[in-house]
């Protein structure tokens, strides 16, 4: 490996850590943004399912998904498998 390959190898590697703090950034911006009831709303959620079903806190995922003009409440559960 030539010094040229090191310093571009860097630069990737650079450029992938820059672009994945960007997702990190954007995240939690929305995340802030955010109305206060989301995660009480995920916990209530948790307890209902779990009544029925056997699943992790992971399981239950609550989003506010903006549409344009108006919010769209995003809630996707991963149910375990049957076997």
């Amino acid at each position: 490996m030539g010094l040229f390959d090191f310093l571009l190898a860097k630069k990737q590697t650079a450029s992938v850590a820059k672009e994945r703090l960007r997702i990190i950034v954007a995240h939690e911006r929305v995340g802030r943004n955010g109305p206060d009831y989301l995660p009480m709303l995920q916990r209530e959620l948790l307890e209902v399912i779990r009544k029925y079903v056997n699943v992790d806190a992971e399981a239950v995922k609550v989003d506010l998904i903006g549409d344009g003009d108006s919010k769209v409440l995003d809630i996707s559960v991963t149910l375990p498998e049957q076997g």
